[in-house]
């Protein structure tokens, strides 16, 4: 049974943009750029960071360049903030390996999609119970499920609920499914004190409305972190109405990285700001077209984000 936690104990909350994975113009891993992304993210007033997730081409990654990217990135954080490492894999034991490893070097969470491939291949809720129960046994940090559309796999908030009443570690809920806000205010009713961490994800384009059902984190798009503070803090603090313009004013950007720029959006904005060197995907992902990275610069600068200014 999971120990119910205070609202006032949680462990993790705030804003935990995703980092994205930075490769030189042919592809291999770039380190040094990875560092300093880390490094900008974390002066831009980060929380927290996640690292190998879909929005860091996670899908892209070897094996053996994931183990290189968590142990650079969490030996570079050197536990400045608390650092989620997403180990999402269909192999229940696949999945506790790469959770033991992540927290063997220093990972706060993991976050887990549950288990699917493809367009097709799903299991059904008692082995996604049991999928999540093992993961737990083989660890000693938090659990955030990732409630995903690209999974395909409804969690419903009763399902998702008591796997947070009777799974030890699973006490984090990543909400990205279409009417997050609705589930989020479910789940919360239905979990009580077992939902440590009920979070906003989708680059915060549901984030007011996330945090008017009770959300206590956002796992955001990288290069702004800045502005999801403002719209973070001013809520956490009562002040509703001070959110309320924040988000307004921010709201084009975060529309733009969700509707247009996608998963290159961190990438695009930190190589225009001096941040990394190259902001290319790895082939066959398509690079960000030249019109996109217009219209995403022009709506950024009329912010002045620190991701334009921090290299500078």
């Amino acid at each position: 049974m999971s120990p119910t936690t205070s609202r006032a104990s949680r462990r993790y909350t705030g804003v935990f943009p995703v980092v994205p994975t930075t490769f030189f113009d042919d592809g291999t891993l770039d380190l040094e750029s990875q560092k300093r992304c880390v490094d900008f993210m974390i002066d831009a007033g980060s929380n927290g960071l996640c690292i190998l997730a879909n929005f860091s081409e996670q899908f892209l990654l070897a094996d053996d360049e994931r183990e290189v990217l968590t142990k650079t990135i969490l030996q570079h954080v050197d536990g400045r903030v608390p650092v989620i490492v997403t180990t999402t894999h269909f192999g229940t034991e696949v999945c506790a390996q790469r959770s033991r490893r992540a927290q063997d070097m220093g990972a706060s969470m993991v976050m887990v999609m549950p288990p699917y491939h493809g367009a097709t291949i799903r299991v059904g809720e008692p082995l996604i119970r049991e999928f999540f129960a093992r993961l737990s046994d083989a660890i000693d940090i938090p659990i955030m499920i990732q409630d995903a559309p690209v999974a395909g796999t409804p969690l419903s908030p009763a399902f998702l609920a008591s796997m947070a009443k009777e799974i030890e570690h699973v006490a984090y809920f990543k909400i990205e499914t279409a009417g997050a806000a609705s589930k989020l205010r479910e789940l919360i009713a239905l979990g009580g004190d077992a939902i440590e961490g009920p979070w906003d994800g989708e680059e915060a384009i549901t984030l007011l409305a996330d945090l008017d059902a009770g959300a206590t984190g956002a796992m955001t798009g990288g290069a702004y972190p800045d502005g999801i503070r403002t719209i973070v803090d001013a809520y956490r603090e009562g002040r509703r109405e001070d959110a309320v313009l924040a988000y307004a004013r921010w709201l084009p950007l975060i529309n733009y990285e969700n509707r247009q720029g996608g998963i290159l959006t961190a990438k695009a904005l930190m190589k225009a700001g001096g941040v990394i060197g190259c902001d290319a995907p790895r082939h066959p992902f398509a690079p960000m077209h030249p019109a996109v990275r217009a219209g995403l610069l022009d709506a950024a600068r009329r912010l002045d984000p620190l991701v334009l200014r921090w290299a500078k």
